[in-house]
């Protein structure tokens, strides 16, 4: 039997069926369409999963004065662990110590956590004053695993 959620390119009918895997966002961002091409191309992804609007919000802003992220995060985990399948892909970035977490949860849930790596350009602009302003542009490249 066929239970890979990857794409089977030869199998009997019978036997199998093709299923793709999906990513979960937990990323403080919109997808640019670059991102959503190549986790579609590089990933195999069919279905982008954006969280219920509480579990964004929490994800967005985890406030830096509370101990226990464990406690904090355990909407998100639940999120994740009724939603994903092992086979699937969660992007996942944000406030250091929630990653770190989420990036547990997802190798104990089965869900292969990945990052979105990308080019960064910086224009510094000096300013009466003083003063300087940096504008920064990011451009996708690629898709990373964590712990590759």
């Amino acid at each position: 039997m066929c239970l890979d959620r990857s794409i089977i390119i030869s199998c009997p009918p019978e036997l199998c069926f093709v299923t793709m895997s999906d990513l979960f966002l937990l990323f403080n961002h919109s997808l640019t369409a670059a991102q959503e091409a190549d986790a579609r191309r590089s990933l195999g992804i069919s279905r982008i999963v954006t969280p219920p609007s509480d579990i964004q919000a929490l994800w967005m802003d985890v406030p830096p004065d509370i101990g226990d992220l464990l406690e904090y995060l355990a909407p998100v985990s639940a999120w994740l662990s009724v939603q994903a399948r092992p086979g699937d892909y969660v992007l996942i970035q944000g406030e250091f110590g929630a990653t770190w977490l989420m990036i547990q949860e997802a190798f104990r849930l089965g869900i292969t956590p990945v990052y979105s790596t990308t080019r960064r350009e910086a224009v510094e602009k000096h300013l009466p004053g003083g003063k300087v302003a940096l504008h920064h542009t990011f451009s996708h490249v690629r898709y990373r695993r964590y712990g590759v």
